[in-house]
Order: C-alpha cells, then structure tokens, then sequence
C-alpha cells in the first residue's frame, strides 16, 4: 500500500505532498527531511529502492525533480517505479514538458480539485496492485 508521495527539488524543498494515512504535520516536516536526505545523497548508480524504517522508498529522478514514494514491505517496487514513469508522462502530456513551477501550479489544482469533488475526509487509498496493474510481459523488463 502507497503510505505518501512526494515531489521534492535538488535543494531538498518539498514541491508536492500526498498521504495516504494519517501523520501528524510536525512527524511529516521529520518525515519528509529524512527522506529527502536518504534519497538525495545517492549516487546515480546506486539503486532507487531503499529500506527506510518500517517501509520502502522507490525514487526517481526527472532533471531537477525528484519523486519519491513511501510503500509498505508488501509492494512491488517495479510496480511503483513504473508508476511514478507513468505519472511524469501524464505531467509531461498536460504541462507539455512539466517544470518544478508546474509543479506547484498543479499541487494547487489538484488540492482545490481534490477537495471539490471528494470532501476532505472521503480518501480512500489504493496500492497500484489493488487497483489492477498487471505485467502481462515480464520477459521484456
């Protein structure tokens, strides 16, 4: 199950936040710092997946964006990382080449959307194997 995602910058400023559960904002600012540490001080060639407390980090870095998911033990870290690649083309198809300043215009979209039409207190959340995501060709990963 997706525990939050985040969208941080190379200076380590968080551009977008989502959790799934909830943490209190003073754990999350902690949370957050951490993670962004452990995620940033890695080298190109080391792997994107990361043993992290009680859950993983997948991660994955697009120019000066990272993207950084917090999962439970359970999950399938490809399935992730191929869904942040989705994520990033979707951003792309929309912003046409999607910047660190999209990035915040859509954090505000999203958010305003997000209340809208679902009410704050009407999440509900999903690991990309409950919502169906299936490798039908695993010969060619």
């Amino acid at each position: 199950m997706i525990k939050f995602f985040l969208m941080v910058n190379k200076q380590g400023q968080t551009r977008l936040s989502k959790y799934y559960e909830h943490v209190d904002i003073n754990k999350r600012t902690l949370l957050e710092t951490e993670v962004i540490k452990s995620c940033l001080s890695r080298s190109n060639e080391q792997c994107s997946f990361i043993e992290y407390k009680d859950f993983k980090l997948i991660y994955r870095q697009y120019a000066a964006l990272f993207i950084v998911v917090g999962v439970n033990d359970t999950e399938n870290e490809m399935a992730i990382y191929e869904f942040i690649h989705n994520f990033v083309e979707v951003l792309d198809e929309y912003f046409s080449r999607v910047s660190e300043l999209d990035v915040s215009f859509f954090n505000t979209v999203f958010h305003s959307t997000w209340q809208m039409h679902s009410g704050p207190y009407q999440m509900e959340s999903r690991s990309v194997t409950q919502a169906g995501v299936q490798w039908h060709n695993l010969g060619s990963l």
